[in-house]
């Protein structure tokens, strides 16, 4: 995901950004508040744990207008429906899923000890860790808050949330939000730029999960390897898609176009590229004419389409599209209306035809409305292709055959699939979110984000009979090398 949120390389910080010299003092005073808070009641009861769930629910309900308008503010257009079905459901669903499962997560697992070792008891107890930091980009900033903290209030923490500089107006919506719920030794927000963010993820956190780019990643991982703080780390990469022979052209490119441009491309598992069986290629650039014209009939002025968060990111993307022009790439605006986008940020879907390999926009995350379609041979050539590169946040497939996308899953490897269908594996609270590799580390949502913010305490447990004494010194008894054969075996 090409995020700024922290310690970031590229554009100063957002006009209204916090950067008070006290402010990282300040940071640091809450994080010693939330230790010794935590200290003082390190395992908050199922019941604790839901009214927190409750009260973050009541909150966001009633800060949900406020939050739509802010975010809209903050990207200069986005669509009220993309901010709700994306950012506001997702959050309102996960807090009802971890509710709803909380007691049975928290109960303690009973495992067996081995035979020599009985009688004895052994099992696993789920313990909160004590102070969770979340680092939150700007793409989706409710959501990428909020989602981490349900699952870190689940687990039972205190939570330090660190919010991007470039989305000035949510901050302060999610700020009032989170103080209506909860005390500052609890949940805190933490507002500032590069500074601030460099501070943030030097804090000895007992888990620091950051969303974001993959060089910022590695520096966020630098600065927390000095406090041995545990990583979730939610990057993002080149996502591609393949389309095969057999794919309905129809349906297949609706999905696709839907994550690709929902939130005008600004998601870390939007589709980054398509690898497209040669003898299909035109009919997937005729279609995706059609349905864009269709979904989009106009841009400039159409509040369904999102602008790009802000000019430093709009230029990016014009960069990348000249580029690829200057290295001889054809490129083909969609622009279904034949809008001029001058003095706009709305940026209208390019198709990059015919790209050399060298071109930027095969070498870097896109993260907006470009979509490079590259063909391909067959299933295999597509596969040795995304093999030979970083392991993506994501992969598409779209063909019907169980055999064919049983070879994508087996032949592939990616932090999630979905097959005839792009995101929506990331909108299931039953399934872990996470990358591999140079997309990412870690998962959560659901029960796995409560595994995450958990440790994971294994207990061993004795009675009055010790069997263990059998191995105790002396050694060399007649008992001792009878065991020690068996189980040398």
């Amino acid at each position: 995901m090409d995020s700024d949120s922290a310690v970031p390389t590229g554009p100063g910080p957002a006009a209204g950004a916090d950067t008070d010299p006290q402010t990282i003092e300040a940071m640091q005073t809450v994080f010693s508040r939330q230790r010794a808070a935590y200290d003082s009641d390190p395992y908050p009861d199922a019941a604790a744990r839901r009214q927190d769930l409750d009260r973050l629910r009541t909150a966001l309900l009633r800060h949900r207008d406020a939050l739509v308008s802010a975010v809209d503010r903050d990207f200069g257009g986005r669509a009220r429906q993309e901010t709700l079905t994306a950012d506001i459901i997702p959050s309102l669903n996960s807090i009802r899923h971890t509710r709803r499962h909380l007691k049975r997560w928290m109960r303690s697992r009973r495992r067996w000890p081995h035979p020599l070792m009985q009688p004895a008891g052994a099992r696993i107890e789920y313990q909160p860790l004590g102070v969770v930091g979340v680092m939150v980009p700007w793409n989706y900033p409710v959501f990428l808050s909020l989602g981490p903290l349900v699952s870190a209030l689940g687990a039972g923490n205190r939570v330090m949330i660190k919010l991007s500089e470039f989305t000035p107006e949510t901050n302060q919506v999610l700020r009032a939000l989170l103080a209506d719920a909860f005390n500052e030794d609890q949940v805190a927000v933490v507002l500032g730029d590069v500074p601030v963010s460099q501070a943030f993820s030097e804090l000895p956190f007992d888990h620091l999960l950051f969303t974001g780019s993959t060089d910022v990643g590695r520096k966020v991982m630098a600065a927390a390897a000095r406090n041995l703080t545990p990583l979730t780390l939610e990057l993002g990469g080149k996502s591609p898609a393949i389309v095969d022979r057999d794919a309905p052209m129809g349906a297949s490119v609706e999905r696709l176009l839907f994550g690709k441009l929902v939130n005008a491309g600004q998601t870390c598992i939007a589709p980054d590229y398509v690898l497209c069986v040669e003898d299909r290629v035109e009919e997937l650039i005729s279609a995706i004419q059609k349905t864009t014209a269709r979904l989009f009939p106009g841009m400039r002025n159409n509040p369904d389409y999102t602008s790009i968060i802000n000019s430093a990111q709009h230029r990016r993307l014009l960069a990348l599209l000249d580029d690829a022009r200057q290295r001889g790439a054809r490129v083909l605006e969609i622009n279904p209306a034949g809008e001029s986008f001058e003095g706009s940020r709305k940026l209208p879907l390019h198709l990059v035809l015919d790209t050399p390999a060298d071109a930027r926009v095969l070498q870097e995350e896109l993260f907006g409305p470009i979509l490079p379609i590259i063909p391909v041979a067959d299933l295999d050539a597509a596969l040795e292709r995304i093999a030979a590169g970083p392991r993506p946040l994501a992969l598409y497939y779209f063909g019907q055959d169980r055999k064919r996308q049983q070879q994508v899953l087996q032949r592939s490897h990616s932090g999630g699939v979905c097959l005839n269908d792009t995101l929506m594996h990331v909108a299931q609270d039953e399934l872990p979110f996470g990358g591999v590799g140079e997309s990412g580390m870690g998962h959560y949502h659901g029960h796995h984000g409560f595994l995450t913010f958990s440790k994971e305490k294994a207990v061993f447990s004795r009675g009055r009979i010790n069997s263990a004494r059998l191995i105790y010194p002396p050694y060399g008894g007649r008992l001792q090398q009878l065991i020690q054969r068996l189980m040398l075996r």
